[in-house]
């Protein structure tokens, strides 16, 4: 695994050792859809090379930024990009240092359903490559653990009123879960579906309205990133605004409560639903 634990996958960038072992690897398996910014170029560089680079991402069915429940007020920068509109123009979304995002979002696993069909895709491809038809067997296997937890992360999720089903994120990374489970993303700290664009003061202030005239009460952060931004914009406000952490891209460490991908979704399905109802 190129990038460790509590690593940020939108700005993680690959050593010289690292792009030598994708060239040399029977098979690469990336996310894709730009979720790993940081190695665009070291991927693209290692395939010329001959590395047999998988991307998942785009095989299932992936939505559009903005697709998942935001709220008609949206939020806005000063160059009029708009939650509304998905965070993109007809060329896609892309911060001034060029890392472009594109129109589709990355961040699939916050659906438990496409994330089964994924540990299909990468099983079949596995035995693809190596003949060996027990990566099938353990991907099918796997598919059906996520499934059957998908109901536990399901009710849980569902517990909350639909009233109150109203998110606020440090950046636009859940936008599938909220489509999944009938939630409205109201805003978020960072206007991109990336760690590395920068918000505007004209955008923490218009967030700041959009939670007071929303009635949020919460604002869900990166475990993996420093909740600065968010902690000035929950101050901003004159209200009492909790800001809770969740494993948004990346497991927790082995000792955590989100060291597997189902103690992940479960754990912040938890911290989702028990922040919303206070």
């Amino acid at each position: 695994v190129l990038m460790p634990i509590g690593t940020d996958p939108h700005d993680f960038s690959a050593s010289s050792d690292q792009v030598a072992s994708m060239i040399n690897a029977d098979l690469v398996i990336a996310n894709g859809l730009g979720l790993e910014s940081g190695l665009t170029d070291s991927m693209a560089n290692a395939a010329t090379d001959g590395a047999n680079i998988f991307e998942v991402g785009p095989l299932i069915d992936p939505i559009e930024f903005g697709a998942g429940g935001h709220s008609e007020e949206g939020h806005s920068d000063e160059e009029g990009h708009s939650d509304e509109e998905g965070h993109s123009d007809e060329e896609g979304h892309s911060d001034e240092d060029g890392h472009d995002h594109g129109s589709l979002d990355p961040h699939f696993w916050f659906d438990m359903t496409r994330m089964a069909v994924a540990a299909q895709l990468i099983g079949a491809q596995l035995t693809e490559v190596t003949g060996n038809q027990e990566y099938t067997t353990c991907a099918d296997t796997t598919a059906e653990s996520i499934r059957g937890a998908e109901g536990e992360v399901r009710a849980l999720l569902e517990a909350v009123p639909a009233d109150q089903r109203i998110l606020v994120t440090d950046h636009e990374a859940l936008g599938y879960l909220a489509d999944t489970y009938g939630y409205e993303i109201a805003g978020t700290v960072i206007p991109a579906g990336t760690t590395l664009a920068e918000p505007s003061s004209a955008d923490l202030a218009n967030l700041v309205k959009v939670i007071n005239a929303e009635g949020v009460n919460v604002i869900f952060t990166n475990a993996s990133q420093p909740s600065t931004l968010a902690d000035a914009v929950a101050a901003e406000t004159g209200r009492e605004i909790a800001v809770v952490p969740l494993y948004v891209e990346s497991l927790g460490a082995p000792d955590s409560p989100a060291a597997t991908y189902i103690d992940m979704m479960r754990t912040n399905a938890q911290l989702i639903s028990e922040g919303l109802q206070g």
